[in-house]
């Protein structure tokens, strides 16, 4: 009955943890819609790509007239989906209904599986744990520096624990790995083909839902096949993989539309962890360690990139440093279980990845191969911590250990959900833009111009939070709060996907900057585009004045 309690209190405690990161977002506060940390763009991105598809609709909604391309949609279909069904509004859905449902999942799908494989409730438990509140060494390392405690997110590269939900497909993508791997240990149980279809659909699927999990759960289940065929003789995951790489094949090559989106750049991760201010920023020793390499200092480069890694293995491990004595109790068997051959190469096959490969557009989105390795990382720290308690002689030093892990592992969550739990967002959407918006998305569907987003004055209102979001980032929000296509926004995302928004954007500029009426009219023309939306302040008003204005207030004006 203890461990009953004990599991339900730490899941709900978990999925209230991760929730607290999204639930505030989304809302109307009296300056207007708030958005908390990376919500302000990322959710509001994927509002924009899940109102598209609810409609129907597979066209960009951030880049009008081309068809969505090299991206995961598994996420946003799921969510339009429901909303077509339940009619729940698509906000409601993301920022504060599926946290808490997807964070629930995770929790009792971790205990479930390690308890199925290990047969440990403490093993169950600790691991649920980790990978509720695993964290990093980021708040140690700044209040080293500062003398006082606060919160650098993600200051070894790899986001905390606490943050799974910020980022809703990798979230997802671990419900269906979890839901798999549970499946594969009743298979290893008792075969059924049933169970063989759901296993390879959850693992099959993974790739349009998160490419990442994709890639490194079918590589795992590879490299896991040909094991099992060399030492024990089976085919099992072998038929696993293959069932699983011609669904990934199938659901995910209509979506590729160019070629690959890696570049290899070995260990940029490792040197811009160091140089970085935001990040652990040793700046000397950054520079240092590429002169190093640059200057053919062969001995010296070695050593430096070693301690590099070091720093950001132990940075990012923090107390789930313990996994790796997981290892050297498997290095000692002469024949390790399957388990953990496909959980070890998933661990080695997402660092690699993250060390050696950056992305186009945007280098750094490869770490997200690593949140995979901690994932696992999390599972293996709690059964090493469980057989620890166990070999401990009295109760006060199992006190006294679970005392000393919290000590050291709470820190990280508690410091980042004190940024989410502020009174004032970085970003929000001002009433009177929400209401424009609102009058745009009950307007016949058609082509919107936004303006170019204007970096400079962004960064001069940096220091003015919350920030209207057309000072914050290049967003959706015009897309995902209107419904209607837009001809050019959100070049972040639109640069990861690989589209040619450049070209796009010099177009506008020069069509803007000629202050010639003639001239904008033959571009709207030409462009298809019925709709410019307008902040009244902006540079660019004057080009538009005599144009037929559909809706105007303080802030903004709508024109046709």
């Amino acid at each position: 009955m203890l461990k009953s309690l004990q599991k339900i209190f730490l899941i709900l405690a978990g999925s209230l943890a991760w929730s607290l990161t999204m639930v505030k977002s989304g809302l109307v506060y009296d300056y207007g819609v708030g958005f908390w940390g990376a919500n302000g763009h990322d959710g509001v991105w994927h509002i924009s790509l899940i109102r598209a598809l609810s409609n129907g609709s597979f066209e960009m909604p951030i880049f009008a007239g081309e068809q969505i391309k090299n991206y995961h949609i598994g996420f946003d279909l799921l969510l339009a989906f429901v909303n077509r069904i339940t009619n729940i509004p698509i906000s409601l859905l993301y920022f504060q209904i599926f946290p808490l449902v997807t964070a629930s999942l995770i929790g009792l799908l971790t205990y479930k599986f390690v308890l199925n494989w290990k047969k440990s409730e403490t093993a169950a438990f600790w691991s649920t744990f980790f990978v509720y509140f695993g964290g990093d060494l980021g708040w140690f390392v700044y209040f080293l520096k500062n003398g006082h405690f606060g919160v650098v997110e993600s200051m070894f590269w790899i986001q905390p624990s606490v943050l799974t939900l910020i980022n809703p497909p990798y979230a997802l993508s671990l419900v269906l790995i979890l839901l798999g791997l549970n499946l594969m240990f009743l298979q290893k149980q008792k075969s059924s083909l049933f169970g063989f279809l759901f296993l390879t659909m959850f693992f099959g699927l993974l790739i349009q839902i998160k490419v990442y999990a994709g890639l490194v759960v079918l590589a795992a289940l590879l490299l896991t096949a040909v094991y099992d065929l060399l030492i024990n003789k089976k085919f099992n995951y072998l038929k696993v993989f293959l069932g699983s790489f011609i669904i990934s094949f199938l659901v995910f090559l209509p979506n590729l539309k160019s070629g690959s989106l890696l570049v290899f750049k070995p260990f940029w991760i490792l040197e811009t962890m160091m140089i970085f201010p935001d990040r652990f920023g040793w700046v000397r020793f950054g520079e240092a360690m590429i002169n190093y390499r640059l200057g053919g200092k062969f001995f010296k480069a070695v050593v430096a990139y070693i301690i590099a890694f070091l720093v950001f293995l132990l940075g990012n491990l923090g107390t789930r440093f313990l996994a790796v004595f997981y290892w050297t109790k498997i290095l000692r068997r002469k024949k390790p279980e399957s388990f953990d051959v496909f959980i070890s190469t998933a661990i080695v096959i997402g660092l690699i990845v993250s060390l050696f490969f950056v992305q186009k557009g945007t280098p750094w989105n490869t770490i997200q191969f690593s949140y995979y390795s901690l994932f696992f990382v999390s599972i293996v720290a709690g059964i090493v911590f469980s057989g620890v308690l166990k070999i401990s002689k009295t109760k006060l030093a199992n006190y006294l250990l679970i005392f000393g892990m919290l000590l050291f592992t709470l820190p990280t969550t508690i410091s980042v959900l004190a940024h989410f739990l502020s009174s004032r967002p970085p970003a929000m959407i001002q009433r009177e833009e929400l209401a424009a918006l609102e009058f745009l998305s009950k307007m016949p569907k058609g082509v919107v111009l936004v303006m170019p987003f204007d970096k400079e004055a962004a960064e001069n209102a940096r220091d003015y939070p919350p920030r209207p979001l057309y000072l914050y980032e290049s967003t959706s929000y015009v897309s995902a709060y209107s419904g209607q296509p837009v001809w050019l926004e959100d070049e972040v995302n639109l640069d990861i996907m690989g589209y040619n928004w450049q070209d796009r954007r010099f177009k506008l500029e020069e069509v803007v900057s000629s202050n010639d009426s003639q001239k904008l009219m033959d571009f709207l023309v030409k462009e298809n585009i019925s709709y410019i939306y307008l902040i009244n302040k902006s540079k660019y008003a004057s080009l538009f004045l005599g144009r037929n204005k559909i809706y105007e207030n303080e802030l903004v004006s709508i024109y046709y």
